[in-house]
């Protein structure tokens, strides 16, 4: 194309002409075909729409859209009065959408535009936003939304209604070896390769990389191979109501399977008479049938061929709202229809009823009532009518992909797998979902049957298998379900009734024998005696046995009510196994051919007409029949396949059912050594396992509460004493003081705390401390890091006594205590009390303050015991002339400053590590369920 493009540049170029020059019909036609979109124009073509423009329309405000005066017998071409004009108002290719102007007022200034609906939708008072400003709107007057300044109102964001453009071949080759790639990198390695090429060889980052590998997995576990260009998956399953849906995983883009669901939708409303909803979008397609249909699903794939697939579409697209936007368009294009009459805009309510009277001249059938049509519709040939179907099938969607891919369906050149499956898979759960752009029918959002659709909120790759494997427990429940439940001779005959008949080995098994005689002496039971198979049969089913089986019911005599009732063989057999069916669950055709000794062929005819009905399924639904590849297939009746389908979910779900609060509270309490409290009990106590001596128990504790923040004082007068046996506080100094665990305050005060203890200078009972293993201490002090707000609290500083991190000054004892403790490192009590020269109490307040705020801890938990107890109690002590408490500031070792930093997020390997700490700090055991 490249080429004749630059071939027609080379040729000689024409001067300007004025369109208001008499024309060669034939000098005109060589003129447009040298234009590049015209080149394969046909004179035929050429001439029929000049006679379309010259001709023009009756319409009922009398005959328009005649511009041009048609001389056949000179074969000149003249322009008519006034076509000039409305060439020039009304000119264009460019679509008009019915955007409504925004307009400022007083000003009359144009400030931009929205959709029509959103402009007809709004009220005066209502507040948008455009661009990025705010509006409120005054009134819609005409095609103009008159508007004020909004003046920081809170507005609302409007939606314009278009068309996207599809994904290119180019991109969805990108995406299905893409695809194709991490599938042979899951199978081939594992899901962590997978996840590194994407890092490596596409560049994506390992949150995103987890994210894209994760769902392919899923999916392709839940499928069984990985859908892509040469490897398209179909899945059929249940919704919520018993209805059914199909999903076709096709990435091929969304012009493709746009137009692939519009032609599947149009057979499956031919052969089943039923208006079916469907959407499709890049990845795939979905088509909602209801409770009556059912079909091998592998036979969808055999639904078009290359020699009809147009015409199908064709007829498919003319009742999708496609055709009727492109129709407007093209009309309005060819002047057919007037944008502009008069100076004005003409309002697009009356250019939309213009273009439906000129469809309805054109193209009757388009519009016409629908008891009048009886089958296809007959399409005209008029230049309009062909570009709008033209647009339709190489525009909003593309026919020669379609047709190739059709073809390569029928010579088998792509890998075709069809899934029933129990729930839809993870890849289903973008076009279950679809929004109405994706829509192929013109049923609203919320009257969609997939939204009877239960999906899983999140599939674990490593826990997903193929969806289509049903639990054998749940095929046995059924089967038990379903086979009836006798308990006298009355349930025994409706049981008769219900299933056709009863072999005799199932008659024996069951316990039916003590009621046989009662019910052949009162003329309700008969049995097929002669008969290879043994049979028992209602008396009411005499007819059918008869049709099926003459000689063997000749000694029977029939009862007055059924001398009139007589069936055909095709149609007794079919009744009969629909009626076994319904207590059987999944049955292969061999097995009710050998039940009734009839040829397996005859048998096979009467479940294909039951499927036609809609009333069975085919397919491989026991692992048996799974295993065996190409073994027989198994048939079962709806109801008891969609029940099956409902226990192997519940089975899962119940599986990965999360426990209640009440089991998890107890849990905990286990798991922490816990037991409640007692009336007669003053506090908790432990019940922690008495094998284990009280340090051991301690260390269990601390390991479990490793990094939790609690109040100070409820450490040694609640958590530890309700856990450990006996506990001693030397247990608990020894521990820091060798330095595997340390304390301090990391959760900084929020700033309604700061004012509830405006007034504290130090730490008080409540002041959450916490107490951590060194070993994880970079792990929370980056969730520390990550915890500070910038606005509320700013950025920590190593300079003394600025910004501290409660939100003031600190006091000059603190500043003096900070000072010294940056120059000189950890001291302990009695070297600063001597470098600063304080006395006891004023370095002991100075030291609470800095505990207080976080910036300061002691190699002992001996520290903050002392500072958190009262001086009247401590002078007390003293007064009755006790020995020094062993919780004095002096014991409590070298005191040092806490690590400062500045908040910041953190990064992907911190929250890794902080989440899997947290877990196993709180000890909890969760699990996600669907």
């Amino acid at each position: 194309e490249i080429e004749e493009i630059e071939e027609i540049k080379e040729k000689e170029s024409f001067e300007p002409m004025t369109p208001l020059d008499s024309w060669c019909i034939d000098e005109l036609y060589a003129l447009v075909i040298k234009a590049f979109p015209f080149r394969e124009l046909t004179k035929e073509e050429f001439e029929e729409t000049l006679r379309m423009v010259a001709d023009g329309y009756t319409s009922r405000r009398g005959r328009r859209g005649a511009h041009l005066h048609y001389d056949a017998i000179n074969r000149r071409l003249r322009p008519r009065r006034g076509a000039n004009l409305i060439a020039l108002t009304n000119g264009g290719a460019i679509p008009d959408m019915f955007d409504y102007q925004v307009v400022l007022d007083p000003e009359d200034t144009v400030v931009g535009s929205l959709n029509e609906d959103f402009a007809l939708d709004s009220m005066a008072g209502d507040v948008f936003t455009l661009g990025t400003h705010a509006w409120q709107i005054l009134r819609v007057d005409g095609l103009k939304v008159r508007v004020r300044d909004a003046q920081g109102m809170n507005p609302t964001v409007p939606f314009w209604f278009g068309e996207g453009p599809g994904r290119t071949v180019e991109l969805s080759q990108s995406v299905s070896n893409f695809r194709q790639q991490i599938g042979d990198l899951i199978l081939d390695e594992s899901a962590d390769a997978a996840m590194q090429w994407c890092i490596n060889a596409v560049g994506l980052p390992h949150s995103a990389a987890s994210q894209v590998v994760e769902y392919l997995h899923a999916g392709m576990a839940a499928l069984g191979a990985m859908p892509t260009r040469d490897t398209i998956i179909m899945e059929r399953f249940f919704d919520e109501v018993g209805d059914m849906h199909v999903v076709i995983h096709s990435p091929f883009g969304s012009r493709i399977n746009r137009g692939w669901g519009l032609a599947l939708r149009k057979r499956f409303c031919k052969s089943f008479n039923f208006e079916l909803q469907a959407a499709a979008n890049e990845d795939s397609i979905v088509i909602s049938l209801g409770s009556v249909h059912s079909f091998p699903l592998d036979e969808v794939f055999r639904y078009l061929q290359t020699t009809t697939v147009r015409d199908v579409l064709v007829q498919a697209l003319l009742d999708s709202p496609m055709f009727e936007v492109r129709w407007r368009w093209n009309a309005t294009r060819s002047l057919a229809i007037q944008r502009n009459r008069s100076g004005k805009r003409v309002p697009p309510q009356f250019q939309r009823m213009d273009a439906e009277d000129l469809i309805a001249h054109v193209f009757p059938d388009q519009i016409a009532c629908a008891e009048n049509l009886t089958g296809r519709r007959d399409v005209p040939t008029h230049p309009l009518v062909d570009q709008t179907i033209h647009d339709c099938l190489t525009e909003a969607m593309d026919i020669d992909a379609l047709i190739e891919l059709v073809g390569k369906i029928e010579r088998e050149e792509l890998t075709l797998i069809a899934k029933d499956l129990r729930e839809p898979s993870p890849f289903a759960q973008e076009i279950i979902n679809a929004r109405p752009y994706a829509f192929l029918d013109d049923a609203p959002a919320e009257e969609r049957r997939t939204n009877a659709i239960r999906n899983r909120s999140w599939a674990d790759p490593a826990e997903a298998r193929d969806y289509s494997l049903l639990d054998v427990s749940a095929i046995a429940r059924v089967r038990e379900e379903a086979w009836p439940l006798v308990h006298n001779a009355e349930e025994l005959h409706d049981a008769l009734q219900t299933l056709g008949y009863i072999t005799a080995a199932e008659f024996a098994d069951n316990g039916f024998e003590k009621w046989r005689e009662r019910l052949v002496l009162e003329g309700r039971l008969h049995q097929l005696v002669q008969h290879p198979q043994e049979l028992l049969f209602a008396t009411e089913d005499l007819p059918k046995f008869r049709a099926l089986f003459p000689e063997c019911c000749a000694q029977f005599d029939t009862p007055s009510f059924l001398e009139d009732v007589c069936f055909e063989p095709e149609e007794a057999l079919r009744d009969l196994v629909r009626s076994r069916l319904e207590g059987l669950g999944p049955v292969t055709a061999q097995r009710l051919a050998d039940e009734v000794s009839l040829p397996c062929v005859k048998i096979d005819a009467a479940l294909l007409a039951l499927e036609v009905e809609g009333f069975v399924f085919q397919g491989k639904f026991t692992p048996r029949a799974e295993q065996a590849g190409d073994g027989p297939v198994e048939w079962c009746e709806r109801r008891l396949l969609q029940r099956i389908h409902r226990y192997t979910i519940d089975s899962h779900r119940k599986a990965i059912k999360p426990v209640s609060l009440q089991v998890y509270t107890q849990f905990l309490f286990d798991e922490h050594g816990l037991q409640p409290v007692r009336d007669d009990d003053e506090m908790p106590r432990s019940s922690a396992e008495p094998s284990l001596d009280g340090q051991t128990q301690l260390q269990r504790s601390l390991a479990m509460l490793d990094g939790i923040s609690a109040p100070a004082a409820s450490w040694e007068a609640d958590l530890y004493p309700t856990r450990v046996s006996d506990y001693d506080p030397n247990w608990l100094d020894v521990l820091c003081i060798s330095g595997r665990v340390t304390w301090g305050r990391y959760v900084q005060p929020s700033a309604s705390q700061r004012a509830l203890h405006k007034g504290s200078s130090g730490p008080v009972k409540t002041t959450p401390i916490a107490i951590m293993s060194r070993a994880n201490l970079d792990i929370w002090q980056a969730m520390a890091r990550a915890q500070l707000k910038e606005a509320d609290e700013g950025p920590r500083k190593t300079r003394v006594g600025q910004d501290a991190p409660s939100g003031k000054t600190f006091s000059n004892t603190a500043q003096r205590i900070e000072a010294d403790l940056l120059t000189n490192g950890a001291s302990f009590f009695d070297q600063i009390q001597s470098r600063s020269g304080l006395l006891k109490a004023q370095l002991e307040e100075g030291l609470a303050e800095l505990v207080g705020a976080g910036r300061l801890n002691s190699d002992s938990f001996t520290g903050l015991r002392a500072l958190l107890t009262p001086a009247a109690k401590k002078q007390g002590a003293h007064r009755r002339r006790r020995r020094s408490p062993m919780f004095g500031v002096e014991e409590a070792g070298r005191w040092s400053l806490l690590e400062t930093f500045a908040p910041r997020p953190a990064d992907t390997a911190e929250t890794e590590a902080m989440t899997t700490a947290r877990t196993e700090t709180e000890a909890e055991n969760t699990r996600r369920s669907p």
